[in-house]
């Protein structure tokens, strides 16, 4: 395998993951980034922390899809971090659904 296999191979990886987000991200409430992992859930619970001056995060999610190509499923039940980096939670907006 040479570098350009490789490269392609990584790129069909990453657009099979696009391709799985837009299929599902229809299904989630929230998107939720950290400085390590882009996910969709439906329950988020954020909190601060502190111990010994410094502030910290923990943020728990619940029906979780992770984005990370090397996963081979997405699809997780709950997800804990903790960080020190900013965390940015968005609420996802429901499109109305319209019946022909």
């Amino acid at each position: 395998m040479n570098v350009q296999d490789l490269e392609n191979y990584e790129s069909d990886l990453e657009l099979q993951l696009f391709r799985e987000y837009r299929d599902v991200v229809s299904l989630f409430t929230y998107v939720v980034e950290t400085e390590r992992r882009f996910y969709l859930a439906n329950q988020v619970d954020l909190q601060v922390r502190s111990a010994g001056g410094e502030v910290f995060y923990e943020l728990r999610l619940a029906d979780v899809w992770v984005w990370d190509i090397y996963r081979s499923n997405r699809f997780v039940r709950s997800v804990r971090v903790v960080t020190f980096k900013d965390v940015n939670i968005e609420e996802l907006t429901k499109q109305d659904i319209s019946l022909p």
